[in-house]
């Protein structure tokens, strides 16, 4: 590496450092974002309550206009003799059809937006424990330093288009002791996911030429042997909601904008560095 290049990756780390890079700061990132994951929770809890509620009072009312049609049958098969004045005395059956048909569209409208909720609040109650872990690392860091891990320890990947990003990436996860594969393409990406398989990590950008972060997601999301590679998506398109679902949508498992604070992501990379481990029993 020239001395250019040394004095670059020095100056992009002292910049990230600088940058209100602290432990405390990144612990107040952590917990705003599993206050944002805990509401979500919650808020998604209550709507399935509501809709539950909704969807029992509508199978009742079914059951009701069942138990009426049924009457309103048997009346007129015992009682031929009477039936005009039993279709005078009684609603009109095919109005209750008609009332009875609408309600069961509505049953399943509910049944829907309720398996939606449900599937909102796991996914906030997943994010929710993963921040939760990062909140732990980064508390742990600041009593000690981070220990040295075995020669066998799991890759990062840090795909990115920019070489002076990959740089600053390597600055800032270099703290890790792991060993970062930096790609600056997603074809790069789906080729160094073929030639090695302990990755532990991908950090992706998302605004890249002929392949973007979200299609290359998609690629490793599809394949056996990749589909579970935890994918951080760190991106200067912003934070906004559009743009964190779109993330989430396609696979991934955090979506940070830039700029961001170093202690945060390392304390994410190291959670998934630790959830990989235990999964292969190391």
């Amino acid at each position: 590496m020239t001395t250019e290049a040394i004095e670059l990756v020095r100056g992009l780390y002292g910049s990230a450092v600088d940058a209100a890079s602290s432990p405390r700061h990144a612990v107040e990132i952590l917990e705003q974002q599993l206050a944002d994951a805990d509401h979500v929770s919650r808020r998604s809890s209550v709507r399935g309550d509501v809709l539950g509620d909704a969807l029992l009072d509508r199978t009742q009312r079914i059951a009701d206009l069942e138990t009426r049609l049924n009457q309103l049958e048997a009346d007129r098969i015992a009682e031929q003799r009477r039936a005009d004045e039993l279709a005078r005395a009684h609603p009109d059956v095919s109005g209750l059809l008609q009332e009875r048909d609408a309600l069961r569209l509505e049953v399943e409208r509910l049944g829907a937006a309720l398996a939606q909720a449900q599937a909102q609040r796991a996914a906030a109650e997943g994010r929710c424990e993963l921040l939760e872990r990062q909140l732990d690392a980064v508390e742990q860091a600041t009593k000690a330093a981070l220990p040295t891990g075995p020669q066998d320890m799991p890759k990062i990947l840090v795909v990115d288009d920019q070489p002076d990003n990959l740089l600053a990436m390597t600055a800032v996860l270099a703290t890790l002791e792991q060993e970062l594969v930096t790609v600056s393409s997603g074809r790069e990406a789906l080729k160094a996911l073929l030639d090695h398989d302990d990755f532990a990590v991908i950090i992706m950008d998302v605004q890249m030429p002929e392949m973007d972060g979200y299609e290359t997601c998609a690629h490793i999301k599809r394949r056996q042997r990749t589909r579970d590679v935890p994918i951080i998506f760190l991106t200067a398109m912003g934070g906004g909601p559009e743009h964190s679902a779109r993330g989430y949508a396609a696979g991934a498992v955090d979506y940070i904008s830039k700029p961001f604070d170093p202690w945060a992501l390392r304390a994410k990379v190291a959670v998934f560095t630790s959830i990989y481990l235990e999964r292969n029993g190391r």
